[in-house]
């Protein structure tokens, strides 16, 4: 059997979301003058993104812990992620921040794996088997 085709797979997949953000979170929220020194991105965009990941990851864990999974939530959800991938670009694109090569790295690296999680959500959206009622 696929990994794909596992009646589990979604809600694995979340559950990679939720420890992602909460790992990417926590390193910005705890790392903040630190990070913002190897990066050179700024204290409060860091603090700022970092809150909202760690949010996000209570967010992502409580769906993953519905039975059965809510759809319409886990939609969201992928509309949330590729909405990220857009404005870890944007923000570089726009000149707002300046920076260095590891920062560059540090924010398409969030990209990366934001519209990597939003395109395995898809496909397990897609794949799971709908149920009555509103998920």
């Amino acid at each position: 059997m696929s990994i794909f085709a596992s009646p589990r797979f979604l809600r694995h997949v979340l559950w990679a979301d939720a420890a992602s953000c909460l790992a990417t979170g926590a390193a910005q929220l705890l790392l903040a003058p630190r990070l913002a020194a190897w990066l050179q991105l700024p204290v409060p965009l860091l603090v700022g993104t970092g809150a909202f990941l760690v949010a996000y990851a209570g967010l992502v864990a409580w769906l993953a812990l519905r039975e059965p999974l809510p759809r319409p939530a886990v939609a969201a959800l992928v509309i949330g992620n590729l909405g990220w991938a857009v404005a870890c670009v944007a923000l570089l694109a726009s000149g707002a921040v300046a920076p260095n090569a590891l920062g560059v790295a540090w924010v398409l690296a969030q990209a990366l794996c934001v519209a990597v999680l939003a395109e395995l959500q898809w496909t397990g959206l897609r794949r799971a088997p709908r149920v009555t009622g509103w998920a």
